[in-house]
């Protein structure tokens, strides 16, 4: 059998993160969730985050987890902002924001 579900905690500073890959039919589905806030890849909706006011950020390009923590920020909502996520942060600085 396939293993369809990744589970990874990443420490973050003095917190953790909690990441997950999920291999769907064609492509895998990243999301890395802090108590903060969370980063998604592009199968994800930053309109939706945004509209309920998430501290989200959006990463794309990658298909594992690994290459998710070497991604930068394509974009974020305006709640992430607030945090001090920018565009082209490293993922690995967001991760002690949202931790």
């Amino acid at each position: 059998m396939v293993k369809r579900l990744k589970y990874k905690k990443i420490k973050a500073g003095k917190n953790y993160v909690e990441a997950f890959l999920i291999k769907l039919l064609s492509k895998n589905l990243i999301f890395m969730r802090g108590r903060k806030g969370y980063i998604m890849c592009g199968y994800l909706n930053l309109k939706a985050a945004e509209k309920f006011k998430d501290v989200a950020v959006k990463i794309t390009g990658v298909s594992t987890i690994k290459e998710a923590l070497k991604a930068a920020v394509h974009s974020s909502t305006k709640a992430a902002a607030k945090l001090g996520i920018y565009k082209d942060q490293p993922v690995k600085e967001v991760l002690k924001i949202i931790a």
